[in-house]
């Protein structure tokens, strides 16, 4: 059966949008046709959306913090209010807290889990309703490569894009009847202020004194670029056309899948 809903039009709803890939991902929507709100967790923040957005009609920048107990059911209750609907979500907002694990205070896990994870199933299971009423909806949820590699001093990180990959998947077996479609985009190596800002500095971390060095140093950027089959970095633009991909009516029959935006990383 075909879905009459079109892509012009639709309203979506981008977490993390301030900067990045996330504004990369609301840019793009936009472009699209799409009315989108995309989310920050200051004023300022929210005002760099609108700003970014203000050519497109309809789009804005609304402060979120995901982590907040309701907060994403009332942001998104507010979007469909004010909208008339919510056809698209996209879970991007995400941090990192790095450091090896034997070192890693239970903060740092806590943090990165209850953003990555947990808020990723909290904003979803609010969009539920809209979408189940509609009997229409699409929700991308972000991960990375790291997920199911593995990656030193992000036990954190890794876990929780890992514990994603799994939320999707049963999210889309149970809502696949309400026509609601879960799906992952898995980045690799995407260039960003924050991946060039760690490929350039100098920072190690000594273990017990024994000289095992675990970090990153100037020429990571390169070492990482020379092992992805393309032989560089993708941009934020090239991962936002990922997520486009399953924000689109034509991926109806695709749910509970993982694409890897990498350059030709493979996760088997």
């Amino acid at each position: 059966m075909s879905n009459p809903v079109e892509a012009s039009g639709q309203v979506a709803l981008v977490t993390g949008a301030s900067r990045g890939i996330g504004r990369a991902i609301a840019l793009a929507l936009a472009a699209k046709g799409f009315r989108v709100v995309g989310t920050a967790t200051t004023d300022a923040g929210a005002a760099a959306i609108s700003e970014a957005l203000a050519a497109h009609d309809g789009c804005r920048g609304i402060v979120l913090d995901v982590t907040a107990g309701d907060a994403a059911a009332a942001a998104i209750d507010a979007v469909v209010r004010d909208s008339g609907a919510l056809h698209v979500l996209v879970n991007n907002a995400g941090i990192t807290r790095d450091t090896l694990s034997m070192r890693m205070k239970d903060d740092d896990w806590d943090a990165v889990l209850a953003t990555n994870l947990t808020a990723v199933f909290r904003a979803s299971r609010a969009a539920l309703r809209p979408m189940m009423k509609q009997r229409y909806g699409r929700i991308v949820n972000i991960t990375s490569v790291v997920g199911a590699s593995g990656n030193p001093g992000q036990a954190n990180y890794a876990a929780a894009k890992a514990g994603v990959t799994g939320l999707t998947k049963a999210l889309s077996k149970e809502w696949g009847r309400l026509r609601v479609n879960v799906n992952t985009v898995a980045f690799g190596l995407i260039r960003t202020r924050l991946t060039e800002a760690t490929a350039d500095t100098n920072a190690q971390i000594d273990i017990d004194g024994r000289g095992i060095k675990v970090g990153v140093n100037p020429d990571l950027m390169k070492v990482m670029e020379a092992q992805i089959p393309l032989g560089r970095a993708g941009t934020p633009e090239e991962a936002a056309g990922a997520v486009y991909l399953f924000c689109t009516p034509e991926s109806n029959y695709i749910s509970g899948q993982t694409v890897v935006c990498g350059g030709g990383f493979s996760l088997s």
